[in-house]
């Protein structure tokens, strides 16, 4: 079946995950190679010269916003910078015009850290849930333990990827715990393909190169 564009809109699809799950590293490997595939993520290896104004506020947002939540900024200014990753993200879908685009984690990962902060209600979340959606979501499914073994039983971790003031392994295992049910639960009228852990990236990016060829017949 060819891949065709939501109601007349763009063509593309979703590299979702929990924290750690490796959607950077198969953007690379995927990247090294010819392909039809435009690639979109905020991470500030991704982002043009013109946008390296979301790498500045993402250092900001993790290093000096989030850990003065509650006193300094509210939950609703923490959500407010995260819909700028947002806007970027449909603006960059948008702007690939016909060309088919894999994009990472769209507003959905954002849109559930909001959720799991307890931001509910927000008339924003409203309006990404109508932004154009996607004809399928990938989905690297990785333990909680794989995540706490990448980020160094804690060491790498900021405030948004555990529960609590302090990233012990209960608290980051039940909230990445959460974070799949929410995430899933935002993808759940989409298609999914889910890509279980693998051995390493190469062998986790061949899958996802197999889920798009798909997309395209």
């Amino acid at each position: 079946m060819t891949m065709s564009s939501t109601a007349g809109g763009p063509r593309f699809c979703v590299l979702l995950g929990p924290d750690y799950a490796g959607k950077s590293s198969v953007l690379a490997e995927l990247a090294g190679e010819v392909s039809p595939w435009h690639f979109v993520s905020v991470d500030a290896a991704w982002l043009a010269p013109e946008h390296r104004l979301l790498a500045d506020l993402r250092r900001h947002l993790v290093h000096e916003v989030l850990p003065r939540v509650g006193n300094a900024y509210s939950d609703e200014f923490v959500a407010g910078l995260l819909q700028l990753a947002v806007l970027h993200l449909r603006d960059r879908v948008l702007a690939a015009g016909d060309t088919p685009v894999l994009v990472d984690s769209y507003y959905y990962k954002i849109l559930a850290k909001c959720r799991l902060a307890g931001v509910h209600g927000n008339p924003m979340f409203a309006w990404w849930r109508s932004f154009p959606q996607p004809t399928r979501v990938i989905y690297l499914d990785i333990a909680p333990e794989t995540g706490w073994r990448r980020c160094g039983a804690g060491a790498e971790v900021n405030p948004l990827e555990f529960y609590g003031d302090r990233p012990d392994w209960p608290r980051f295992e039940a909230y990445q715990t959460d974070l799949r049910k929410v995430m899933l639960d935002e993808t759940a009228h989409l298609p999914v393909t889910f890509v279980a852990e693998q051995d390493s990236v190469a062998r986790t990016a061949a899958l996802v190169r197999e889920a798009l060829a798909d997309e395209l017949r």
